[in-house]
């Protein structure tokens, strides 16, 4: 009933209430941000331009959607104006981002004193699971990577994806089902983790890096998606690793400085970031 009063209140224009109730989902709300546009900055902008436009226009919210649902909505077309400016992401751009580093000493550095200074520089295997399944999936077309993400790492219902894609239940499931059978094939060619005859190990070969001293065996056998990549077919594979990338923020958790300037560097590569230096953490002063 209380909930009910401050929906009230927030509908006819007050914006505390208002606030209250968009505190309830805005990390998420950020964390989905961060997966489709790769930018904290752009993430901080887009997340108060929702905000902003949300409450400009609560008067038009009829609550035939949660107000979550509403607000993402919005949040998405943000997003979308953002990203259709831009290509999409190539299979191999996180090759070409640690073809760069590798070729670089001040990123090279600047990735050593993220790790080494920075509260959240630390390295676990894990997170770049989940930084290589938002690089993946930006190769997806923007309709098909909303919908995957609101749906498998979001648990958005589809009748929900349907009002914030604007699409009939018909077509969000064919999006759905393309997206994922596109990630399989792609995890299915290209992670070690999962076919001996994969091309990337990138997320051992930096755990290797940034953890010496730790066990990559031990380490990588810890991890489900391992242990289960000699018994379970390819769709239950990418179940486990939408299980793993639930599980993650990755705007808040032990590696999301080293993560996020990893994404900068891949970003650089591909041509979307000009100047890997310009805002970018562990810069020299």
């Amino acid at each position: 009933m209380e909930r009910e009063a401050i929906l009230h209140k927030a509908l006819t224009g007050d914006i505390t209430s208002f606030q209250q109730l968009f505190a309830e989902f805005q990390n998420q709300l950020k964390s989905y941000l961060y997966r489709l546009v790769t930018d904290r900055n752009d993430v901080d902008d887009l997340t108060h331009d929702t905000f902003i436009r949300a409450f400009d226009k609560i008067s038009t919210f009829n609550q035939e959607s949660s107000l979550k649902t509403w607000v993402f909505k919005i949040a998405t077309n943000l997003a979308y104006d953002h990203l259709k400016k831009l290509r999409r992401w190539p299979v191999d751009a996180q090759d070409q981002g640690a073809s760069l580093a590798i070729g670089s000493a001040e990123i090279a550095q600047s990735f050593r004193i993220v790790h080494s200074t920075f509260n959240a520089g630390a390295y676990e295997m894990k997170e770049h699971i989940d930084f290589c399944f938002t690089c993946i999936s930006k190769t997806l077309p923007i309709e098909n990577q909303v919908a995957l993400i609101l749906k498998d790492i979001y648990d958005f219902q589809v009748k929900e994806i349907c009002l914030i894609l604007d699409k009939t239940e018909g077509v969000v499931k064919h999006l759905l089902n393309g997206s994922r059978e596109t990630m399989t094939d792609i995890f299915d060619h290209r992670c070690a983790l999962v076919n001996k005859n994969g091309v990337c190990d990138q997320c051992s070969q930096l755990n290797g890096i940034f953890n010496a001293k730790q066990d990559q065996q031990e380490q990588r056998m810890k991890l489900d998606l391992v242990k289960g990549s000699k018994k379970f077919n390819r769709s239950e594979l990418f179940d486990l690793r939408t299980v793993l990338v639930k599980a993650i923020d990755p705007l808040h958790s032990s590696g999301t400085d080293l993560q996020d300037i990893i994404m900068r560097c891949t970003r650089t590569a591909i041509g979307e970031v000009n100047d890997f230096f310009d805002k970018s953490p562990g810069k020299a002063n």
